[in-house]
């Protein structure tokens, strides 16, 4: 029997034709055109699921424990390994428990990237979206150690950075820094996103919905641009404009200013 190799092989690599080919492997044309078009690299797939007899029982007791010690809110440096799971096994089950080490460190693995969240990558076209945000940074004035603030903007696509310094985070300051930061781009995004500061938010609804500084709406209104919101808690809906904030500390305020 022919196989999809050598035909794919003699079309691709020699250059024969699909009559040819029909013709020398004594194939129809349509079954070499079915060949030619399955690129896909083989997968290999379990006709059933594998058995697992020796972990089937511990599986559970391994879960129960790992969604105790997450409903505690147990210390990061205070949670369990794999190891002191197999150690735990062992001592509550004895001879009953016949398991390798290296099984339970695998489900415990399995069963932790289980329960964990899954973020999906940010992305966006060329001016579609911006990150605004403030950071603290320390400089020196008069002498005098003092703390300002930070505005900066980044634009998502070309992850361009504009920084500008602020004695305040008050809403003044929050739409200078718009208006900086646009001029310098020379162009306004689709939108800006923003955690939840509360110099333009004064009321967070449900979902996505909030109660917006009637200054910021001003700001929108002339520049045309629209305002999305991280939920709250969720610092790394943002996370290329803290990136950028953290990018302009360590370069521009190492040693401090």
């Amino acid at each position: 029997m022919v196989d999809k190799e050598y035909i794919r092989k003699r079309y691709y690599v020699d250059g024969w034709s699909i009559r040819k080919i029909s013709r020398q492997c004594q194939v129809s044309r349509q079954t070499v055109r079915k060949m030619l078009a399955d690129a896909d690299i083989p997968k290999y797939r379990l006709t059933k699921p594998r058995s697992r007899p020796a972990m089937e029982r511990w599986i559970p007791v391994i879960e129960s424990w790992l969604k105790e010690e997450e409903k505690a809110g147990a210390p990061k440096k205070q949670r369990y390994v794999s190891s002191r799971i197999y150690e735990r096994l062992q001592e509550e089950y004895g001879e009953e428990f016949t398991a390798a080490e290296s099984t339970v460190r695998y489900w415990v693995s399995r069963l932790r990237k289980r329960n964990q969240e899954a973020y999906i990558p940010l992305t966006s076209d060329a001016g579609e979206l911006a990150q605004a945000d403030f950071g603290r940074v320390v400089v020196q004035m008069r002498g005098k150690k003092t703390e300002v603030s930070l505005f900066v903007m980044r634009l998502q696509y070309s992850g361009v950075i504009f920084a500008c310094a602020f004695s305040t985070e008050k809403i003044e300051a929050f739409l200078e820094g718009h208006r900086r930061a646009l001029e310098w781009f020379g162009g306004v995004p689709r939108s800006v996103r923003y955690d939840n500061p509360k110099t333009a938010v004064t009321k967070i609804l449900a979902g996505p919905a909030r109660e917006e500084h009637v200054l910021l709406s001003n700001l929108r209104a002339h520049y045309l641009f629209d305002s999305e919101f991280c939920r709250p808690g969720e610092p790394h809906e943002k996370g290329s404009v803290e990136h950028g904030v953290g990018y302009v500390r360590r370069h521009t305020c190492v040693p401090v200013p």
